[in-house]
């Protein structure tokens, strides 16, 4: 019964922490918060929400921002996890895509043009969290055409310092190169001196000779 109390406890405070703490509910639209379409393309807006301790009746919207005014493009509440929600569409060429699946509430827009260009509002509010919410914000972006990146002088400056990085190695490898052979010639010229010297010695009767030499006779 310990334990059993002892989880109670625990699982209460959890839930009470991630309702007043900031890791409460989350709505994300990626790590890249934009779009750059081709006018009459469809694109999707992405989006999912996060609740450390769940969801119930979480309301959800998306809003587009109209030179200031805010107009809502979709709505609807999800009762809990893994239910699709019933969504009501405000705005012409959308579709709710999101399921519900892995709390996914993305959309589609179809055949977009310039005037659906321009930042859009993911929307949350979760009841469980004593209705503590979260937006997010993605910006699209229309275009008559999508631009080649010109990576010339990218590839030009990446060259240029592989060269240099190759230069300096090989630099460096000739250097060692070249100081072990001047150490092999410095170590075999003193070899040579020490041989010239004692040959040198023997033949000028200095005592590199003296097992050879004879004692002088006493006189008598």
């Amino acid at each position: 019964v310990e334990i059993t109390e002892g989880r109670r406890k625990k699982i209460t405070f959890l839930r009470l922490w991630c309702v007043w703490s900031a890791q409460g509910l989350e709505m994300s639209v990626g790590k890249i918060p934009f779009l750059q379409a081709v006018n009459g393309s469809t694109v999707m807006l992405p989006c999912t929400y996060a609740s450390c301790i769940g969801i119930q009746d979480l309301y959800f919207n998306w809003q587009y921002n109209d030179n200031g005014t805010m107009q809502k493009v979709c709505e609807a509440v999800i009762p809990t996890e893994d239910v699709v929600p019933d969504v009501q569409i405000h705005k012409e060429r959308v579709e709710f895509i999101g399921k519900n699946n892995k709390n996914n509430i993305s959309i589609l827009i179809w055949n977009i043009t310039f005037e659906d260009g321009g930042y859009y509002t993911c929307f949350g509010k979760n009841p469980k969290e004593k209705n503590k919410n979260h937006s997010a914000i993605f910006h699209l972006i229309v275009v008559d055409e999508l631009r080649v990146v010109d990576n010339t002088l990218t590839i030009l400056i990446a060259s240029a310092v592989g060269g240099a990085i190759a230069f300096l190695m090989a630099f460096m490898l000739l250097k060692n190169l070249t100081l072990f052979v001047l150490a092999k010639l410095e170590e075999k010229n003193k070899e040579c001196l020490v041989s010239s010297s004692g040959i040198d010695n023997t033949e000028n009767g200095l005592p590199a000779s003296k097992a050879d030499s004879k004692p002088t006779p006493k006189k008598k």
